[in-house]
């Protein structure tokens, strides 16, 4: 019985290449390297979540701060035009 798992993953070229570079710089196999990445991504998972939710926490208290100062009219344009900036921007990006 086979004590690993065969996985197949795609990877953008240029992706592929730096891991093919980085582990032929280390002396590693792909596997070996990607192994590495994985367990590195795991193990801090719950620590880049944390940080991730004490960001959004003080950019909430920020901005709860700064709604204290302005109008409500003025607040709504200004909210306005940042989703309208992180919308034009292509910004994708998931908390943890």
């Amino acid at each position: 019985m086979r004590s690993t798992a065969l996985v197949t993953v795609s990877l953008p070229q240029a992706l592929a290449r730096q891991a093919e570079k980085v582990a032929k710089e280390e002396s590693r196999t792909k596997s070996e390297l990607l192994r590495e990445a994985l367990r590195l991504y795991i193990d801090t998972r719950e620590a880049r979540q944390t940080i991730a939710k004490r960001q959004l926490f003080d950019l909430i208290d920020r901005v709860q701060e700064r709604a204290n100062r302005e109008s409500p009219t003025r607040m709504r344009s200004l909210v306005g035009e940042a989703v309208k900036a992180v919308r034009g921007s292509g910004q994708k990006r998931r908390l943890g």
